[in-house]
Protein backbone atom coordinates (compact mmCIF):
# COMPACT_ATOMS: atom_id res chain seq x y z
CA UNK A 1 0.00 0.00 0.00
CA UNK A 2 1.30 3.46 -0.90
CA UNK A 3 1.21 6.28 1.57
CA UNK A 4 0.96 10.07 1.07
CA UNK A 5 -1.38 11.36 -1.65
CA UNK A 6 0.42 12.00 -4.93
CA UNK A 7 2.19 15.33 -4.85
CA UNK A 8 1.63 15.88 -1.14
CA UNK A 9 3.97 18.46 0.32
CA UNK A 10 4.07 19.47 4.00
CA UNK A 11 3.17 23.02 4.93
CA UNK A 12 5.99 25.10 6.40
CA UNK A 13 4.40 24.63 9.84
CA UNK A 14 3.16 21.05 9.31
CA UNK A 15 4.70 19.78 12.57
CA UNK A 16 4.77 23.06 14.48
CA UNK A 17 4.38 22.50 18.21
CA UNK A 18 5.05 18.77 17.93
CA UNK A 19 7.86 16.82 19.57
CA UNK A 20 9.15 13.81 17.65
CA UNK A 21 11.55 11.17 19.03
CA UNK A 22 13.64 9.50 16.31
CA UNK A 23 15.87 6.49 16.94
CA UNK A 24 18.89 6.04 14.72
CA UNK A 25 18.85 9.78 14.04
CA UNK A 26 22.60 9.98 13.53
CA UNK A 27 22.69 8.75 9.92
CA UNK A 28 20.78 7.71 6.82
CA UNK A 29 17.00 7.80 6.91
CA UNK A 30 16.86 8.83 10.58
CA UNK A 31 19.09 11.83 9.97
CA UNK A 32 17.19 12.93 6.87
CA UNK A 33 13.78 12.59 8.53
CA UNK A 34 14.96 14.46 11.64
CA UNK A 35 16.10 17.43 9.56
CA UNK A 36 12.93 17.33 7.45
CA UNK A 37 10.73 17.31 10.56
CA UNK A 38 12.64 20.24 12.04
CA UNK A 39 12.23 22.18 8.80
CA UNK A 40 8.44 22.02 9.18
CA UNK A 41 8.41 23.08 12.81
CA UNK A 42 9.00 19.99 14.97
CA UNK A 43 11.23 19.78 17.99
CA UNK A 44 13.12 16.58 17.25
CA UNK A 45 14.75 14.39 19.87
CA UNK A 46 17.77 12.76 18.27
CA UNK A 47 18.49 9.33 19.72
CA UNK A 48 21.48 7.18 18.83
CA UNK A 49 24.68 5.69 20.20
CA UNK A 50 27.09 7.78 18.09
CA UNK A 51 27.06 11.06 19.99
CA UNK A 52 29.49 12.77 17.63
CA UNK A 53 27.21 12.01 14.68
CA UNK A 54 24.20 13.25 16.63
CA UNK A 55 26.09 16.48 17.30
CA UNK A 56 26.53 16.92 13.55
CA UNK A 57 22.79 16.54 12.95
CA UNK A 58 22.14 18.96 15.82
CA UNK A 59 24.52 21.51 14.29
CA UNK A 60 22.82 21.23 10.90
CA UNK A 61 19.41 21.91 12.41
CA UNK A 62 20.60 24.79 14.57
CA UNK A 63 22.51 26.36 11.67
CA UNK A 64 19.20 26.68 9.80
CA UNK A 65 17.65 28.44 12.83
CA UNK A 66 15.08 25.66 13.23
CA UNK A 67 13.57 24.54 16.58
CA UNK A 68 16.42 23.47 18.83
CA UNK A 69 16.61 19.67 18.91
CA UNK A 70 17.47 17.46 21.84
CA UNK A 71 20.31 14.93 21.83
CA UNK A 72 19.82 11.55 23.52
CA UNK A 73 22.93 9.36 23.50
CA UNK A 74 21.46 5.90 24.00
CA UNK A 75 22.62 2.43 23.03
CA UNK A 76 19.69 0.24 21.96
CA UNK A 77 21.83 -2.84 22.48
CA UNK A 78 21.30 -2.48 26.21
CA UNK A 79 18.70 -4.80 27.66
CA UNK A 80 18.05 -3.14 31.02
CA UNK A 81 14.40 -2.20 31.47
CA UNK A 82 15.54 0.39 34.00
CA UNK A 83 17.56 2.21 31.33
CA UNK A 84 14.53 2.70 29.10
CA UNK A 85 12.34 3.70 32.03
CA UNK A 86 14.99 6.16 33.25
CA UNK A 87 15.06 7.78 29.81
CA UNK A 88 11.27 8.09 29.76
CA UNK A 89 11.24 9.48 33.31
CA UNK A 90 13.87 12.09 32.42
CA UNK A 91 11.81 13.24 29.43
CA UNK A 92 8.63 13.33 31.50
CA UNK A 93 10.32 15.36 34.24
CA UNK A 94 11.42 17.75 31.51
CA UNK A 95 7.79 18.30 30.55
CA UNK A 96 7.99 16.39 27.26
CA UNK A 97 4.83 15.23 25.53
CA UNK A 98 5.53 12.99 22.55
CA UNK A 99 3.51 13.64 19.42
CA UNK A 100 5.52 11.18 17.38
CA UNK A 101 7.90 8.25 17.73
CA UNK A 102 9.91 6.94 14.79
CA UNK A 103 11.54 3.56 15.36
CA UNK A 104 14.19 3.77 12.69
CA UNK A 105 17.38 2.32 14.21
CA UNK A 106 18.42 -1.09 12.89
CA UNK A 107 21.51 -3.23 12.49
CA UNK A 108 22.05 -5.52 9.51
CA UNK A 109 23.88 -8.36 11.24
CA UNK A 110 25.31 -11.34 9.40
CA UNK A 111 23.95 -12.01 5.93
CA UNK A 112 24.32 -15.75 5.73
CA UNK A 113 22.25 -18.91 5.99
CA UNK A 114 20.36 -19.26 9.25
CA UNK A 115 22.25 -22.47 9.99
CA UNK A 116 25.53 -20.53 9.83
CA UNK A 117 24.34 -17.45 11.76
CA UNK A 118 26.12 -16.87 15.05
CA UNK A 119 24.12 -16.57 18.24
CA UNK A 120 25.90 -13.31 19.06
CA UNK A 121 24.82 -11.68 15.79
CA UNK A 122 21.28 -13.06 16.08
CA UNK A 123 20.86 -11.67 19.58
CA UNK A 124 22.25 -8.23 18.67
CA UNK A 125 19.95 -7.89 15.67
CA UNK A 126 16.89 -8.98 17.63
CA UNK A 127 17.75 -6.68 20.52
CA UNK A 128 18.28 -3.54 18.44
CA UNK A 129 15.67 -4.14 15.75
CA UNK A 130 12.71 -5.40 17.78
CA UNK A 131 13.26 -5.87 21.53
CA UNK A 132 14.43 -2.26 21.93
CA UNK A 133 11.35 -1.17 19.96
CA UNK A 134 9.15 -2.95 22.48
CA UNK A 135 11.04 -1.57 25.49
CA UNK A 136 11.14 2.01 24.19
CA UNK A 137 7.48 2.04 23.17
CA UNK A 138 6.38 0.64 26.51
CA UNK A 139 8.40 3.19 28.46
CA UNK A 140 7.25 6.28 26.54
CA UNK A 141 3.61 5.20 26.11
CA UNK A 142 2.33 7.62 28.78
CA UNK A 143 3.93 10.52 26.88
CA UNK A 144 2.31 9.40 23.63
CA UNK A 145 -1.04 9.05 25.39
CA UNK A 146 -0.72 12.59 26.75
CA UNK A 147 -0.59 14.13 23.26
CA UNK A 148 -3.81 15.24 21.53
CA UNK A 149 -2.92 12.98 18.61
CA UNK A 150 0.26 10.94 18.25
CA UNK A 151 1.87 8.70 15.69
CA UNK A 152 4.21 5.73 16.01
CA UNK A 153 6.05 4.81 12.81
CA UNK A 154 8.25 1.76 12.39
CA UNK A 155 10.74 1.66 9.53
CA UNK A 156 10.34 -1.77 7.98
CA UNK A 157 11.84 -3.58 5.00
CA UNK A 158 10.81 -5.56 1.95
CA UNK A 159 12.47 -8.63 3.46
CA UNK A 160 10.16 -8.25 6.46
CA UNK A 161 7.16 -8.80 4.22
CA UNK A 162 8.47 -11.61 2.06
CA UNK A 163 11.31 -13.79 3.31
CA UNK A 164 14.54 -13.84 1.35
CA UNK A 165 17.38 -16.32 1.66
CA UNK A 166 20.52 -15.20 3.50
CA UNK A 167 18.91 -12.18 5.11
CA UNK A 168 18.83 -14.11 8.36
CA UNK A 169 18.11 -12.36 11.61
CA UNK A 170 17.53 -9.00 9.91
CA UNK A 171 14.62 -10.34 7.86
CA UNK A 172 13.17 -12.20 10.84
CA UNK A 173 13.42 -9.03 12.96
CA UNK A 174 11.56 -7.05 10.31
CA UNK A 175 8.78 -9.65 10.17
CA UNK A 176 8.61 -9.13 13.94
CA UNK A 177 8.48 -5.37 13.37
CA UNK A 178 5.43 -5.80 11.16
CA UNK A 179 3.80 -8.06 13.74
CA UNK A 180 4.53 -5.61 16.55
CA UNK A 181 2.97 -2.83 14.50
CA UNK A 182 -0.20 -4.80 13.79
CA UNK A 183 -0.68 -5.94 17.37
CA UNK A 184 -0.07 -2.49 18.88
CA UNK A 185 -2.27 -0.76 16.30
CA UNK A 186 -5.10 -3.18 17.01
CA UNK A 187 -4.72 -2.79 20.77
CA UNK A 188 -4.88 1.01 20.57
CA UNK A 189 -7.46 1.41 17.80
CA UNK A 190 -10.52 1.66 20.04
CA UNK A 191 -8.98 3.09 23.19
CA UNK A 192 -6.38 5.66 22.17
CA UNK A 193 -5.57 8.61 19.91
CA UNK A 194 -2.28 6.91 18.98
CA UNK A 195 -1.97 5.52 15.48
CA UNK A 196 0.69 2.95 14.56
CA UNK A 197 2.00 2.12 11.08
CA UNK A 198 5.04 0.65 9.38
CA UNK A 199 6.85 2.10 6.38
CA UNK A 200 9.10 0.17 4.01
CA UNK A 201 11.51 2.67 2.42
CA UNK A 202 12.49 0.39 -0.46
CA UNK A 203 15.96 0.63 -1.98
CA UNK A 204 17.61 3.79 -0.64
CA UNK A 205 21.18 5.02 -0.92
CA UNK A 206 22.23 4.54 2.70
CA UNK A 207 25.24 3.03 4.44
CA UNK A 208 23.21 -0.08 5.31
CA UNK A 209 22.07 -0.57 1.70
CA UNK A 210 25.64 -0.21 0.44
CA UNK A 211 26.81 -2.79 2.98
CA UNK A 212 24.06 -5.21 1.99
CA UNK A 213 24.63 -4.77 -1.76
CA UNK A 214 28.34 -3.96 -2.21
CA UNK A 215 28.19 -4.68 -5.95
CA UNK A 216 25.30 -2.31 -6.58
CA UNK A 217 25.90 1.21 -7.85
CA UNK A 218 24.63 3.49 -5.07
CA UNK A 219 23.46 6.04 -7.63
CA UNK A 220 20.73 3.66 -8.79
CA UNK A 221 18.81 4.35 -5.57
CA UNK A 222 17.35 7.62 -4.26
CA UNK A 223 18.91 9.40 -1.33
CA UNK A 224 16.87 9.43 1.91
CA UNK A 225 16.18 13.13 1.40
CA UNK A 226 14.10 12.30 -1.69
CA UNK A 227 11.65 10.24 0.39
CA UNK A 228 11.39 12.12 3.68
CA UNK A 229 7.92 13.52 2.99
CA UNK A 230 6.52 10.01 3.40
CA UNK A 231 7.66 9.93 7.04
CA UNK A 232 6.62 13.54 7.62
CA UNK A 233 3.14 12.70 6.33
CA UNK A 234 2.78 9.78 8.74
CA UNK A 235 4.03 11.87 11.66
CA UNK A 236 1.69 14.75 10.83
CA UNK A 237 -2.03 15.18 11.47
CA UNK A 238 -2.54 14.74 7.72
CA UNK A 239 -2.33 10.98 8.30
CA UNK A 240 -5.02 10.95 10.99
CA UNK A 241 -7.19 7.87 10.51
CA UNK A 242 -4.41 5.72 9.04
CA UNK A 243 -3.68 2.96 11.54
CA UNK A 244 -2.33 -0.56 11.36
CA UNK A 245 -1.11 -0.22 7.77
CA UNK A 246 2.03 -1.71 6.18
CA UNK A 247 2.99 1.15 3.88
CA UNK A 248 5.69 1.66 1.25
CA UNK A 249 7.62 4.83 0.50
CA UNK A 250 8.28 3.88 -3.14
Amino acid sequence: MAIAPAGWQPADDELSGKTILITGANDGIGRAVAIACARVGAEVLLLGRDEAALDTVYDTIVSEKLPTPGIIPFDLRQTSVDAYDALANALTEGGVTLDGLLHNASVLGERRALAQTSLESWQEVMQVNITATFLMTRSVMPMLEAAPSSSVVLTSSRVGRRGKAYWGAYAVSKFATEGFMEVLADELAATSRIRVNSLNPGAVNTKMRRAAYPGESPDTNPLPEALVNQWVFLLSDASEGINGEALSAQ
